[in-house]
């Protein structure tokens, strides 16, 4: 009895996949042949799932399409991605700043800035000033730069409206030259800060892209300037790039940002 109820499991999950990645609308019969199933066993299993809401059957072409609560986990396992993202880039953040021996951070956005979400401090004697929790200029953070290129243009507009601050020479006040770096961006795949903060203190950041593609978050890779150039054939911005990509990854992101290779700034 007990390997029946496994085997009718297995099967009605294999019914469940079966409608991934698209939830195309398939009937009884084409569900039992593409799975090798009895159409009997099909349409039993079928009926049951559609009774607990996994499937819906629409009346007129009695086709099956994923229901409510199939879509609920998939809401719940999204919400887990997202509301778990420092736990689940942690490991990646840790490996990226043992290999690199540079601090390594999780750049988040939040509201009208970025925050330092997760820090892996490097063992090299100069290291960067900040901590978990501090807030970012996002018109100079190495992050911010990242995550708003591939940000839906009202999104950064709106975020930069107004006067940008002079933190240091190198910094960018003006709007059409920002606007020109975040272009740049694009096309390179990742941003550098090249001591637009603090004098000494150069910065490259990816963008972490979410299942949605949308950019959420950034690894950034910080240190002196002499050690970080922001030259695209660099390790640091090979494994930077390498890193998000696994963090995006694990995101269900499914977009190409990643593909190729990018030319040196």
């Amino acid at each position: 009895m007990a390997g029946e109820k496994l085997n009718s499991i297995e099967k009605a999950l294999e019914i469940l996949m079966a409608f991934a990645p698209y939830n195309r609308g398939m009937g009884t019969g084409e569900i039992s042949q593409k799975l090798g199933l009895h159409k009997a066993t099909a349409s039993r299993i079928l009926r049951t799932l559609a009774e607990k809401g996994f499937l819906q059957q629409d009346p007129e072409t009695k086709k099956f399409t994923l229901g409510p609560a199939a879509s609920s986990i998939g809401r719940a396992y999204i919400n887990g991605l997202n509301s778990n993202l420092v736990q689940l880039a942690k490991p990646f953040i840790d490996e990226l700043r043992s290999t690199l021996e540079e601090t390594v951070v999780l750049e988040v956005l939040s509201g009208t800035s970025t925050v330092m979400a997760y820090v892996a401090e490097g063992p090299q004697r100069v290291r960067i000033a900040g901590s978990v929790g501090d807030r970012l200029p996002v018109h100079a953070a190495a992050g911010a730069k990242a995550i708003l290129a591939f940000s839906p243009s009202e999104t950064a507009e709106k975020l930069i409206a107004g006067k940008l601050p002079q933190l240091t020479a190198n910094t960018i006040t003006d709007m059409e030259a920002y606007r020109s770096r975040l272009a740049h961006i694009r096309r390179k795949g990742y941003s550098f800060d090249n001591e637009e903060i603090d004098i000494g203190i150069n910065a490259v950041g990816v963008p972490i892209f979410d299942h949605d593609n949308e950019p959420i978050a950034a690894v950034v890779v910080a240190g002196p300037a002499q050690r970080i150039t922001g030259k695209a054939e660099t390790a640091v911005v090979m494994r930077a790039r390498k890193t998000a990509a696994e963090i995006s990854q694990r995101m269900d992101y499914r977009g190409g940002i990643f593909d190729g290779q990018n030319e040196a700034l």
